[in-house]
């Protein structure tokens, strides 16, 4: 393929905020009485608000009106002192040549803030692409469709790195290559996309794409 742009999720991706989110929910809504480890795993690369309508639903309570306020501002407390990239994001980061960008399901401020924390913030300037400027989520393709725009580049010129299966889906519906960044098994679909579980592959993997014909 000819590859013009790689396009990162950002939370599970590059940063190891998942279950710092997640924890977050559960010291602000005692309702919930489910383990971090099951509301991560059903809340990965969710839509906050869908998230919101399927707690008050499933819990039976009612979120106040300010809550995403406070829930940001609790998140952002915890990552400056807990938020770590995701093992070998920064080498391999170092190690791509080609253009890169996030599109992120999360708000712009929140994308900023993380990759300041982590250090990660210098490989992608002002690359970033927020679902919240659009006003449109994964599994929807249109983030990262907006995405290779902004950066000059079509949908088959794109490489998609993603943690989440919402995201895997999204990035399937624009027609792009998806890298599956998981730990968990994943059946591989041909040449859609590749599921691997150590990030230091990735440059590995890119180079395999761009050779394809």
């Amino acid at each position: 393929m000819n590859l013009k742009c790689i396009i990162f999720d950002l939370d599970g991706t590059l940063v190891d905020s998942e279950q710092l989110g997640c924890r977050a929910l559960l010291e602000l809504l005692p309702e919930i009485d489910e383990s971090l480890e099951v509301i991560t795993e059903r809340y990965q690369g969710g839509n906050f608000a869908e998230i919101l309508v399927d707690i008050e639903k499933r819990f039976q309570c009612s979120i106040p009106h300010n809550f995403e306020h406070n829930y940001r501002r609790h998140v952002s407390e915890i990552f400056e002192n807990e938020l770590q990239p995701i093992p070998g994001a920064i080498e391999v980061l170092k190690q791509i040549d080609h253009p890169c960008c996030i599109a992120s399901s999360g708000p712009l401020a929140k994308i900023k803030h993380s990759l300041q924390i982590t250090g990660l913030a210098g490989f992608f300037g002002t690359n970033l692409y927020s679902a919240y400027e659009i006003g449109s989520w994964k599994p929807e393709p249109d983030l990262f469709l907006h995405a290779a725009c902004k950066m000059g580049a079509g949908p088959d010129g794109c490489i998609v790195v993603e943690d989440s299966p919402t995201g895997v889906k999204a990035a399937k519906a624009a027609g792009m290559v998806v890298l599956h960044f998981s730990s968990k098994p994943v059946e591989p679909n041909g040449e859609t996309y590749y599921s691997f579980n150590d990030l230091t592959e990735l440059p590995m993997l890119l180079t395999r794409f761009e050779n394809v014909a």
